[in-house]
């Protein structure tokens, strides 16, 4: 998942200077806010793999605490991803064929989603079995907008891209349950089948009037 994010940003920021790349995805020039955005969700990548080994190695105490850190950090997450959609969508970022009204759904709906998830996690997190796959459905909320950037997969379409997302992590975590112990989780049954329902609700959604509307006001048009 880090090097998903790691590849579909590489052109578009962590290796900007190499491709010559000095701009967002829109062509507009990196802001504060880039910036700032790009530090919040790296350290969350970062953060996630530390996470994971200190549990791997019994360091359940260090990986406690850490986790004011992480729900700090995911705050912060919310706030800045709200911004730079907005952002976005007034430089007129989105696929061909697509209007930035339309395509702001996808990047509200993956925070919507890391929100409840995030939530629900700190809300169960001396349940160790929920709280992981909690994390982890919110890690693959917002794991999207990296693979998208994946050079040749923004050209497949939000179908597309929420696929080569979804399903891989999707399939991993719930064979890992079902062979370790014979039964998938009840977390993730309900929260897959809420992300993937959540792609066709936010393309229906992203057509109507009211959607329209509704982004256009935060657009300010």
């Amino acid at each position: 998942m880090a090097l998903a994010v790691f590849i579909g940003f590489a052109r578009t920021y962590y290796l900007s200077s190499h491709f010559g790349t000095h701009a967002t995805i829109s062509d507009a020039p990196f802001t504060t806010v880039v910036h700032i955005h790009a530090a919040l969700f790296t350290a969350w990548v970062l953060l996630f793999i530390v996470q994971t080994a200190l549990i791997a190695t019994h360091r359940v105490a260090l990986h406690r605490r850490l986790g004011v850190l992480g729900a700090t950090l995911a705050a912060g997450m919310i706030v800045a991803g709200i911004a730079i959609s907005l952002s976005a969508a007034r430089h007129g970022s989105a696929p061909p064929g697509v209007s930035p009204a339309g395509f702001l759904v996808v990047p509200f709906g993956d925070i919507a989603l890391f929100t409840l998830f995030v939530v629900l996690a700190l809300v169960q997190r001396r349940n160790k079995d929920a709280h992981k796959r909690l994390m982890l459905l919110a890690y693959t909320a917002i794991l999207v907008a990296g693979v998208a950037r994946i050079p040749g997969v923004l050209a497949l379409g939000p179908l597309g891209f929420f696929s080569l997302t979804y399903i891989p992590v999707l399939l991993l975590a719930a064979g890992y349950d079902f062979f370790t112990r014979r039964r998938v989780h009840s977390v993730y049954i309900w929260g897959d089948a809420l992300l993937i329902l959540s792609v066709p609700a936010r393309l229906a959604l992203a057509g109507t009037q009211l959607w329209q509307s509704f982004a256009g006001m935060l657009m300010g048009k």
